[in-house]
């Protein structure tokens, strides 16, 4: 099952985010694609503020993983942009963020391929017109009950 979202500028982008905040439980894994400057980290804002994080919401591209902590639970949001070999996942100790507490969003999940947990959902953002289309598409039995949480709200 897939949805499309068509998102005219960075707002509507955050709203998405906010939109899959709320329909997500934790324990749940995002994989968020995209060429750079797609809207990823935007996304994120977005759905970081929904949960109540009230801080700056950066992308981790030097540290690889941002953590949070919200209200409803601890999120990590990855970017293995400049992961150089998947390998050193295993090193800072990968696993030991995807539990059953904690949400997990990774920009860049390719770079982690084989060593990172099947994406519950994952979001693709390209370029649009003047803004860009997101693009949902469910993985697990978890993922399809998120999508259909979302096509409906």
């Amino acid at each position: 099952m897939t949805l499309l979202f068509d998102l005219p500028d960075a707002a509507a982008t955050e709203a998405l985010g906010a939109r899959i905040a709320g329909a997500i439980p934790p324990g749940t894994t995002l994989h968020l694609r995209g060429d750079l400057g797609a809207g990823k980290t935007t996304l994120v804002r977005g759905f970081l503020h929904a949960l109540g994080y009230g801080g700056v919401v950066k992308s981790p591209t030097y540290t690889l993983v941002e953590p949070y902590d919200t209200a409803s639970g601890p999120v990590f949001h990855f970017d293995l942009y400049r992961l150089g070999d998947p390998e050193e996942l295993e090193f800072m100790g990968i696993r030991d963020f995807f539990t059953p507490e904690a949400r997990c969003l990774v920009e860049w999940p390719e770079r982690g391929r084989g060593i990172l947990p099947l994406a519950d959902l994952v979001v693709t953002l390209v370029p649009a017109g003047g803004g860009r289309r997101a693009t949902l598409t469910a993985e697990t039995a978890s993922g399809r009950t998120l999508l259909d949480r979302l096509g409906t709200g």
